[in-house]
């Protein structure tokens, strides 16, 4: 240990000989750790968030998508479908349509997300779970079912067992619109409504039915047609390895997603948020170095004697500054590695036990506590961002301490 680093040591665990400036040295990496473990603790909390959301999406949300580059359809989804169970990884593809249409019960009506699916389409996500009323059914004996996101069903005052049928109306592809008969530019379909489901995001829940695939391609004229292609994989297949193989096999006529992508935008907000947080409690922790450059001016101010005794010995002026800039690296470091250790186990607690618990009816909550996800990659960031506070606060003293010393030298 050079000499600077053990003097450095020294005046950071003896007792000063002011009150004021134990209190002030304790209050500066108080401070620090405050400022460093809100930082592990915000963004802990913003991952839990997005960890929850895309977990929710991932239940409805394909493995892989496959669209159309040009155009909203895909025309021969047979030999799409044939080609990419092909790949090593594919378990299996089904086509979907989905598209707007205009949904009427007795006297209430909305425009909603219409979506044709084949009927084991709960084999491709989970929707027979999130049942909230009824059953996941597309047709028995009796009859053919649509099941609707929770929204349509509050705003059509509708739910399984009614027995009048939802009007369904969408436009029709093809073909000029006759003024005498408006009508007749609609196509239209009749179904009752088997199931209710909630996701319990906005995304889904406001607008979307399930229908029959067939319904659904009757009523957007696109026999024989998809908007989507979408696939499962095999337990254990490497969903990036699987989608390079499908872009290969498909060619730039197609756009291949997996559930990132397909969910970009809300992805990126909660991104956006989580790290417009990180800056703001950055420009917090920045604010709280000033209490160090304070500290270290005190302690600079009460330890001119051992300067003097300091330069008696024939100690060098870059010799007595390095001892002060290691002192505040020594406090940064200090207040770093207690802030990240004590939100760490502030995390592991919350995850543990719960002890934030979120304001609202626990039964219609997703989870009662806040989520709490630890990433190292912060970590990693935090780090990055304490050495960059270190090293302004060194430079800081670095120039104080050489103006001091030219000062002493002139007088």
């Amino acid at each position: 240990m050079s000499l600077p680093l053990k003097i450095a040591l020294r005046y950071l665990v003896s007792k000063k000989a002011h009150n004021a400036v134990n209190i002030i040295s304790i209050v500066s990496v108080c401070g620090v750790v405050v400022a460093t473990a809100a930082l592990v603790c915000v963004l802990s909390v913003f991952n839990g968030f997005r960890g929850l959301i895309m977990g929710r999406l991932a239940m409805l949300d394909p493995q892989v998508a496959i669209t159309a580059s040009v155009g909203k359809t895909i025309v021969h989804p047979d030999s799409v479908m044939a080609a990419v169970t092909a790949i090593d990884g594919v378990e299996r593809a089904v086509p979907v349509v989905e598209d707007h249409a205009l949904a009427i019960f007795a006297d209430y009506q909305m425009p909603l997300r219409l979506k044709g699916v084949p009927d084991d389409y709960n084999h491709m996500s989970a929707i027979d779970t999130l049942m909230v009323d009824g059953a996941w059914a597309l047709h028995d004996a009796v009859s053919t079912y649509a099941v609707a996101g929770v929204g349509p069903a509050l705003q059509l005052h509708v739910r399984p067992g009614y027995l009048r049928m939802v009007q369904l109306y969408a436009p029709q592809r093809h073909g000029r619109v006759n003024l005498a008969n408006p009508m007749g530019a609609f196509r239209t379909d009749s179904l009752f409504v088997g199931g209710v489901f909630q996701l319990q995001q906005n995304s889904y829940d406001a607008d979307l039915m399930y229908v029959p695939l067939d319904v659904a391609r009757h009523l957007f004229d696109c026999e024989g047609e998809a908007t989507q292609i979408e696939l499962r994989l095999s337990p254990g297949a490497s969903e990036t390895a699987v989608l390079r193989a499908v872009e290969r096999a498909l060619g730039p006529s197609y756009t291949v997603r997996d559930r990132l992508m397909q969910q970009a935008t809300a992805y990126r907000m909660v991104n956006i948020e989580k790290w417009m947080a990180f800056l703001l409690l950055g420009f917090i922790l920045i604010i709280a170095t000033f209490n160090v450059i304070s500290t270290l001016s005190l302690l600079i101010i009460e330890k001119d004697e051992s300067i003097d005794t300091l330069r008696s010995l024939g100690a060098t002026e870059p010799m007595i500054s390095r001892i002060f800039v290691a002192q505040s690296w020594l406090i940064t470091l200090v207040g770093a590695v207690l802030g990240i250790v004590l939100g760490l186990l502030l995390c592991l607690g919350q995850q543990q036990f719960g002890w934030l618990k979120l304001q609202g009816d626990p039964a219609s909550m997703i989870v009662a506590a806040y989520p709490v996800q630890v990433v190292w990659t912060d970590m990693v960031m935090v780090a990055f961002l304490l050495a960059a506070v270190g090293a302004l606060t060194a430079l800081v003293v670095a120039l104080t301490m050489r103006h001091r010393l030219k000062r002493d030298t002139n007088h």
